[in-house]
């Protein structure tokens, strides 16, 4: 129902916004500009969907081996505790379980395409569970929360970009990329927690929580002591490598369990493009609501009116123009990644606006996009409290990046 009301909102704001600058300013292109942007971002909705169904094939057949050959039991068994009080209403051991494991080890690793396919099995097996089809279960919006949030562990896209932007020091966005990142996905936890009545202050979480505080540790203070053109490098190599092992564990347990590996790649690639046919529309929907309030000018007019507030109140306000990075990241990823080029672009990607910039890129994740992608895969249309728990991780992480950046960089 949010997001239907928000939905809703893009189009007449977009409209209103539309007529200003029409009526105000005599912008005579405004209308045809939005008109195009709704009929780009159909076509890219439609593109997305289709370059997703290959992945999807290819990721649903790895499962389907790790799932035959006992390895997602042995994936659900290891971090089983946790999940049981994160997701108190999915049974133990269950095999979704190790499909959550798997896509939120992609998404710390920043392997975007194993990420998505992976939580969209986790997201078909937790709709197995839920009795109300559709209405997003407590399961699936804790899941959801967890990918909206961004935990990030090696940036690569985004060390990439500022290396071509020519940043001296690439990496120094590292450290506080995950510090944003990680405060943003303690503060969604939190936040549905508080909305599900989970009791996160116990002890088993307390323990998964801080021993992952001092893995993130460890591996800030490994990539702190390399040379900054071996850390994309470095990180591409463990991320890739660590995840083609994986492959390669699934496929020798199932040897070992006599299981026919081909037939169980088959067996769950045919479920790949059911899949991604059925998130078309409802990716559809969300791009071409955004594209609107973009096309129409109702974005900068947010922008203006947050910088007069700043300045009234008499706070620095030198974090404004890396601003609409964090605006635009819930509403579209290579959206926010232009606005991310173009302020290194124009203030340099050793400014301070520069460097923050790169660092909301890296706090959260696209909220709307995952919730239009996930839920729209399964046909849930009632979202409950998904969106507000996303969008208050989103807050959580912006507000984190900016303070951080003012620490580290100003």
């Amino acid at each position: 129902m949010v997001l239907n009301y928000i939905w809703i909102a893009f189009f007449l704001v977009a409209f209103v916004v539309a007529l200003l600058k029409l009526l105000v300013f005599g912008d005579a292109a405004v209308f045809g500009n939005i008109m195009n942007s709704t009929f780009d971002m159909a076509k890219l909705g439609f593109e997305l969907s289709l370059g997703l169904t290959g992945v999807m094939t290819l990721w649903l057949g790895i499962m389907k081996i790790g799932e035959n050959g006992g390895a997602i039991r042995i994936l659900a068994r290891l971090i089983g505790p946790l999940f049981h009080k994160l997701f108190p209403e999915i049974p133990r051991n269950h095999p979704v379980h190790g499909s959550m494991v798997m896509n939120v080890a992609a998404n710390m690793l920043g392997l975007d395409n194993a990420a998505t396919p992976l939580g969209l099995k986790a997201m078909n097996e937790l709709q197995e569970l839920n009795p109300r089809k559709d209405t997003a279960s407590n399961a699936m919006i804790m899941f959801l929360v967890l990918n909206t949030s961004g935990l990030t562990l090696i940036p690569i896209s985004i060390l990439v970009y500022r290396a071509q932007m020519g940043a001296a020091n690439p990496s120094d966005v590292i450290v506080p990329i995950l510090i944003s990142t990680f405060f943003s996905t303690v503060v969604g936890i939190l936040a549905v927690s508080f909305f599900q009545k989970i009791k996160v202050f116990s002890k088993v979480v307390l323990a998964y929580l801080g021993t992952l505080t001092l893995f993130i540790s460890a591996i800030i203070y490994y990539f702190s002591t390399l040379p900054p053109d071996k850390i994309t490098i470095v990180s591409s190599i463990a991320g890739n490598g660590l995840l083609f092992a994986v492959i390669i564990g699934f496929i020798v347990l199932a040897l070992r369990k006599k299981v026919n590996v081909y037939e169980s790649f088959i067996e769950g690639a045919k479920d790949g493009f059911t899949t991604a046919v059925k998130i078309i529309p409802y990716l559809i929907a969300i791009l071409v609501g955004i594209g609107v309030f973009r096309a129409s000018g109702a974005l900068d007019f947010v922008i203006y009116g947050l910088a007069w507030g700043v300045e009234a109140i008499g706070v620095n306000s030198d974090f404004i123009p890396s601003l609409p990075v964090a605006l635009m990241k819930p509403l579209s990823g290579s959206g926010a990644r232009g606005l991310m080029v173009d302020v290194m672009n124009q203030y340099g990607a050793d400014s301070f606006v520069g460097r923050l910039s790169c660092v909301f890129q890296g706090a959260t994740d696209t909220t709307f996009y995952i919730i239009a992608v996930y839920f729209g895969s399964v046909s849930i249309r009632k979202t409950r409290h998904a969106l507000s728990c996303g969008l208050i991780a989103d807050l959580a992480g912006i507000i984190a990046a900016i303070i951080v950046a003012y620490l580290f960089f100003h």
